[in-house]
């Protein structure tokens, strides 16, 4: 890291730097402002209506952005650990769908069949448990 930055900045004076990095908080800043605009006047034009939601002021938005984002654990990080975790998780979801790849065959040649000797027992079992209260 400290190579990029000597490399970069090398034929920069100071100035120029301290341009630089006051351009870039001030593109940051205006983004994070134009950002809590669109989560206001999204929520503003949805939520009401659809919900019959409350609208929010500028701030009521940023905050709930910021709530969001700690209750969703969405604030960048993810190393080595996340993505072996999202891996394991991909792994197991499509063994879990792959069990069901021949359920609509089975359902066609012997579902229906199953399905009256199923309710037969359940019937059966039903009537047998009356006749034992009885």
């Amino acid at each position: 890291m400290k190579n990029f930055f000597t490399h970069k900045f090398r034929s920069k004076s100071p100035i120029e730097i301290a341009g630089i990095i006051i351009f870039g908080a001030i593109a940051i800043a205006g983004l994070a402002i134009l950002f809590g605009f669109v989560i206001m006047w999204l929520w503003n034009w949805l939520m009401p209506e659809i919900f019959g939601l409350a609208t929010l002021t500028y701030w009521q938005a940023v905050g709930l952005f910021i709530f969001l984002k700690l209750l969703l654990g969405g604030c960048g990080g993810g190393g080595k650990s996340s993505k072996s975790s999202k891996r394991k998780c991909d792994d197991d979801s499509k063994t879990d769908f792959s069990k069901w790849k021949h359920y609509d065959e089975f359902w066609e040649e012997e579902g229906d069949e199953l399905y009256k000797q199923y309710i037969s027992r359940k019937t059966n079992q039903n009537q047998s448990n009356e006749l034992k209260e009885l």
